[in-house]
């Protein structure tokens, strides 16, 4: 993928987190306040597949806009090669995926 293309994509991921992390730290906000416990929590979000969605949604647009970010921060600070630093943030970005899925999976099943 040329350089102008991962530009765009971590734009592109960038837009959709934006509004995905604001519903997210006003949920936070909204339990801390209500004192809500972690079994009420789970309580409330096992089972649905809206829930399941959006924080799908949120882990793989992470999981792609962050390896982007590693990759550009390597080959930057540490003069890394291109391949070395796209093959690290690959092995990043697949492990964000799959223990961020993880998680979607054990808060909503």
């Amino acid at each position: 993928m040329t350089e102008r293309r991962l530009f765009v994509l971590q734009r592109l991921t960038a837009l959709i987190l934006a509004p995905l992390v604001l519903v997210h730290l006003g949920l936070i906000l909204y339990a801390v306040r209500d004192g809500l416990t972690a079994q009420e929590i789970l309580g409330r979000t096992q089972g649905s597949l809206g829930w399941a969605f959006f924080y799908g949604t949120f882990v793989l647009a992470a999981a792609i806009h962050a390896p982007l970010g590693l990759r550009t921060i390597l080959r930057e600070w540490t003069g890394a090669s291109a391949r070395v630093a796209m093959l690290v943030s690959l092995v990043f970005g697949v492990l964000l995926a799959g223990l961020g899925l993880r998680a979607v999976v054990a808060v909503v099943a």
